[in-house]
């Protein structure tokens, strides 16, 4: 499966996924399973939330359109997510509500994620 390049390319789950990234803005996710190129989000993955105190909030626009185009970490990670037959991604660290780093155990898949050729 090829590289997101908009919400509309997106999976019912990485929509779901993309707005929760969006909405811890630094922290990680942990214990986040994939399947078939998917992420599972039921039971929904452990959320550590990094808070700091004396430092201004930025504030957060939601004013964002239905459709709109990815950024490249959010277009590579699930870029990265579809190409996993099975596995567990162990920590998930997000700073300003991006994809930053991940720890990953898994197997590839053979034919490009969800059994698409």
């Amino acid at each position: 499966m090829s590289r997101p390049t908009c919400t509309r390319d997106l999976l019912t789950s990485e929509r779901c996924f993309l707005a929760a990234m969006k909405d811890l803005g630094f922290g990680r996710f942990e214990f986040l399973r994939i399947k078939c190129g998917e992420l599972t989000l039921s039971p929904w993955p452990t959320t550590v939330r990094d808070v700091k105190f004396g430092v201004r909030a930025t504030a957060r626009s939601n004013d964002r359109p239905a459709d709109f185009e990815l950024k490249r970490q959010v277009a590579e990670f699930f870029e990265y997510v579809r190409a996993v037959d099975a596995g567990e991604i162990e920590t998930l660290e997000i700073h300003e509500g991006l994809p930053f780093s991940m720890r990953i155990t898994h197997r590839p898949v053979e034919t490009g994620g969800r059994g698409d050729a």
